[in-house]
């Protein structure tokens, strides 16, 4: 059997002066807990009834009730069943009814005592609100007082649904009847006046107690909330930097910026490391001012032994990640005591615990993120997730900013190859067809007129033979640039005399006319170089033949040489070289094409009004045999018409002392 209509609307036609009010279930747990309080701290047995709706809210109350049950044998527990309530022994009586009773929408406490009494009878609300979302915001419509009147009625009426799912309780309840006369009127007026014997104090403790322990959880709720807002916060500004900016440098800075506003207390420092590579000085740091600032240091705990060790072998199963070093206090660590070095150390840094995140991007290692706090101090999961999760978005960040660099790199080299590819086009076009159209023309000659002079045929066979060496120049251009730049040329690296090989480079200009006054200053003593001869007097030859064609019969071209010591080169050689310079005085280079000239294919002039040929390889050979010499090549003009030098730079073949 069940029952349909809603206990607080019989109590509201028992009792229509009544005026429900809302309530949140927050207020209803605190004020049923004052409630039972009251039955806690009393020295009578009164009579308990509580209505918990659904046996899982009942569930949590069960300490409770066991606690109350010591203090009377009048307690009655009503809820839904939904495992084995009613059927197990308890020292109170459950009275299970059915789901569609009212009663299952409904919260009812009931407390009389011989001198004082207090209800709370509540039906939920309809609301707007997902319950299920925010159970302490469900709402109920009722009412709650110590009026004994409303107290004693609505006690009598839910005794009714009691004999209704219990009959077998009636003389059990025919004596809870008897015990507190719930049926005397006079009882009523009675109760009434002993309502002042309740102890209000006690009431109010507990109440503003229980209200006070929410609100406490109510902040430690918001302070958990802001602090996962500022850690979301944190990755949302780290991700919008990497969608925005393609510069590593930014990357950083905002990454330790925004890791010092989360762990205000910590060194933040970020830094690129790779194992085996060298280490770099901190650019990008966030410190607290009570912390001494590692910037400009350079810095890898990540490098020591105890560390490196642990980072090398400790790839998780993720093979995208390594796994988080993770110190609460360099004190209590085992490991760091055998390294007095690396103590100290940290203790001179103000590092108590720390946090050693690798940056890595599908297996590869490229950077630490670390933490330093100045206290010991217990990281909790959340600050290791976060900063891994960090540590992976600047793992991305980094590989997108190489990646886009790649990109305009490999953009650059598409744009020279196809710039390269016109020049080509345009000027091995024009250096072809021209010597091919003059051979042409003077074998045509040949041919058509039998009777031409004996002189004039040697004119026109001296030229043809000019432009078909011309070709064989070109040709052979080609053919020395592709075997340089696909590593197909044997190097033969002995000590030579620079003397010996200049002189073959100078006699290879005799048989040209019009030449530049050419002037050799050299030392009395060089040393001999350690080079290919081969490859030198390409050099040397394609150096003296630009310098004789951009220079006037009237001009002159200087060769020099001297030895540099290995400090004038690079402090880090212990090997001398000898700088070799081609000067001349003739039209020069503008400043800004200095680098530009020792591209394939370049001319200066446009390739249709050009006044001297060539295809632009010359130059770009050059550098390719001295770089594979080991030595250098550059330009210096100070501009159009003012002349130009080349230097270039071989090793030596012995050490000067």
């Amino acid at each position: 059997m069940t029952v349909s209509n809603s206990l607080l609307e019989d109590l509201c036609q028992v009792l229509p002066d009544l005026q429900p009010q809302i309530y949140f279930k927050s207020s209803l747990t605190a004020l049923s807990h004052a409630i039972e309080d009251l039955v806690l701290g009393a020295i009578d047995q009164p009579l308990v009834i509580a209505n918990f709706q659904q046996e899982c809210f009942y569930r949590q109350e069960i300490p409770r009730y066991e606690k109350i049950a010591q203090h009377t044998d009048q307690v009655y527990v009503l809820a839904v069943p939904e495992t084995d309530f009613g059927m197990v022994s308890t020292p109170y009586t459950t009275i299970p009814f059915a789901p569609n009773d009212k009663l299952a929408q409904e919260w009812h406490l009931i407390v009389i005592g011989q001198l004082y009494s207090a209800c709370l009878i509540c039906r939920e609300h309809a609301s707007s609100v997902d319950s299920g979302l925010l159970d302490q915001v469900r709402e109920f419509q009722g009412i709650w007082t110590f009026d004994p009147q409303v107290s004693i009625q609505a006690a009598r009426l839910l005794l009714e649904r009691i004999l209704i799912y219990r009959p077998e309780l009636a003389p059990k309840i025919q004596q809870a009847h008897k015990r507190y006369r719930l049926l005397q009127q006079s009882q009523i007026q009675i109760s009434r006046n002993n309502t002042l014997r309740i102890d209000l104090k006690l009431f109010a403790n507990r109440l503003v107690t229980y209200l006070q322990a929410s609100q406490y959880r109510l902040l430690e709720a918001y302070r958990t909330i802001a602090s996962k807002e500022r850690k979301e916060r944190l990755i949302n500004a780290i991700a919008t930097t990497i969608r925005h900016s393609f510069n590593p440098e930014e990357i950083l800075t905002v990454t330790v910026r925004e890791l010092g506003q989360v762990f205000s207390e910590c060194r933040c420092l970020v830094y690129i490391y790779r194992p085996g590579s060298q280490q770099q000085p901190i650019a990008y740091e966030s410190t607290p001012p009570a912390l001494a600032s590692l910037k400009g240091e350079v810095w890898s705990l990540a490098s020591h032994p105890l560390f490196q060790t642990t980072l090398s072998s400790s790839q998780t199963q993720d093979e995208n990640r390594w796994q988080t070093i993770v110190i609460a206090d360099i004190n209590q660590d085992f490991g760091l005591q055998s390294h007095r070095e690396l103590k100290a150390q940290l203790v001179r840094w103000q590092i108590r615990a720390c946090l050693l995140i690798p940056i890595c991007y599908q297996g590869t290692w490229l950077g630490m993120l670390e933490l330093h706090q100045p206290e010991a101090h217990l990281w909790t999961e959340d600050d290791v997730t976060l900063v891994e999760a960090i540590a992976t978005q600047v793992g991305v960040a980094l590989m997108q900013a190489q990646a886009y660099r790649n990109l305009e790199t490999l953009n650059r080299q598409l744009v020279d190859l196809e710039r390269t590819q016109s020049n080509l086009i345009a000027i091995v076009g024009h250096e072809l067809r021209t010597p091919l159209s003059t051979i042409r023309v003077c074998l045509e000659s040949l041919i058509t007129e039998p009777q031409m002079p004996l002189e004039l045929q040697q004119t026109m066979l001296q030229a043809a033979l000019d432009d078909a060496d011309r070709l064989r120049k070109l040709i052979q251009d080609f053919i020395t640039l592709s075997r340089l730049e696909g590593g197909l040329v044997r190097w033969q690296i002995e000590p030579i005399s620079l003397q010996e090989y200049l002189d073959l480079a100078l006699s290879g200009l005799e048989s040209r006319h019009k030449l530049p006054k050419i002037v050799v200053e050299l030392p009395h003593y060089l040393p001999p170089i350690q080079v290919d001869g081969e490859g030198l007097i390409e050099v040397l030859t394609k150096l003296l033949d630009n310098a004789c064609k951009f220079t006037d019969k009237s001009g002159q071209v200087t060769i020099r040489a001297n030895i540099l010591n290995p400090e004038e080169v690079d402090p880090a050689s212990k090997t001398s070289v000898l700088k070799i310079t081609i000067a001349d005085t003739g039209r020069g280079i503008e400043p800004s094409r200095l680098e530009t000239i020792f591209e394939r294919f370049y001319q200066e002039e446009g390739f249709l009004q050009r006044t001297v040929g060539g295809a632009g390889l010359g130059l770009a050979i050059c550098r390719r045999i001295i770089d594979n010499l080991g030595g250098k090549i550059w330009a210096e003009s100070l501009g159009k018409d003012r002349g130009s030098k080349f230097h270039f730079t071989v090793p030596v073949a012995v050490p000067i002392s």
